[in-house]
């Protein structure tokens, strides 16, 4: 099973960005996908393999948040 994960591209330089995933960043291969920051992206294994509208971003942090938190 392959898990994606959203976040928000917070800074860009060349191939690689600094993605927000609800506070923890990280750097992420950006070579798939053209994105600028404030792009919301679905990254699996470092690389963003697409974009994603903000709504559904946010609709799928909020999701995992409560299933971490236990509250699923």
């Amino acid at each position: 099973m392959c898990l994606g994960v959203p976040g928000k591209v917070v800074e860009k330089k060349g191939s690689f960005a600094k993605v927000d995933f609800g506070g923890l960043i990280r750097d992420v291969n950006v070579s798939l996908v053209n994105v600028k920051v404030g792009d919301f992206v679905i990254v699996h294994a470092g690389f963003a393999i697409s974009k994603v509208n903000k709504r559904e971003a946010l609709k799928t942090i909020r999701l995992v948040k409560e299933i971490v938190s236990g509250k699923v």
